[in-house]
């Protein structure tokens, strides 16, 4: 049996990432871009947990939503939740020109997973470490190819969507969230 659900997003990117490790498991995913102001959190559970509700109230059928950031230590968690902006406004190049002269290149991507439906609300945090490369490297999109994974020698930007999944923190957060929505839904429903 599919199951079907409601991805809250205006980013095409995201959307085929998450439909791509989603149809693995017979979830289908459809696509709806909301108008919802975010709040303004240096956490991002908290923002995507205000965004899922006020996402429900509107549709009244199960959704799910994510958001996520990039924080390099050296910039103390910069850009952090507002990487869509930073990206937006100072791109890679920006990021990278920040980082010139720096040795600790360490960074996480993290990820925060939302779902709800009438009786649930959960989030699934999912955090790929690794740090930012000397220049851009491969095409991706947003802040992939300029960070390269632990246990990788190549960036997002260099790797294919399933290559990505496997290292990425929205994988990680997905494998979270499919866990639990197995044991809850799928496993309840054959």
């Amino acid at each position: 049996m599919k199951y079907s659900l409601t991805l809250i997003t205006g980013n095409e990117n995201k959307f085929r990432e998450i439909k791509n490790f989603l149809s693995n498991y017979n979830i289908e995913l459809e696509k709806i871009d909301l108008d919802i102001n975010e709040i303004q959190s240096e956490n991002l559970e908290e923002i995507i947990l205000d965004f899922i509700q006020k996402a429900y109230k509107m549709l009244k059928k199960p959704v799910i939503a994510e958001d996520s950031g990039l924080f390099i230590r050296s910039l103390k968690g910069f850009p952090g939740p507002y990487s869509s902006y930073v990206y937006k406004t100072l791109g890679n190049e920006g990021i990278l020109k920040l980082m010139e002269g720096i040795d600790d290149r360490y960074a996480e991507f993290k990820c925060a997973l939302a779902y709800k439906d009438e009786e649930n609300e959960k989030v699934f945090l999912g955090i790929s470490a690794g740090y930012i490369s000397e220049k851009i490297r491969g095409k991706g999109w947003g802040f992939d190819p300029i960070f390269i994974p632990k246990g990788s020698n190549i960036t997002f930007g260099e790797m294919n969507i399933e290559e990505k999944n496997k290292y990425s923190h929205r994988g990680k957060s997905l494998s979270l969230f499919v866990n639990w929505f197995s044991e809850n839904y799928l496993k309840k429903s054959s």
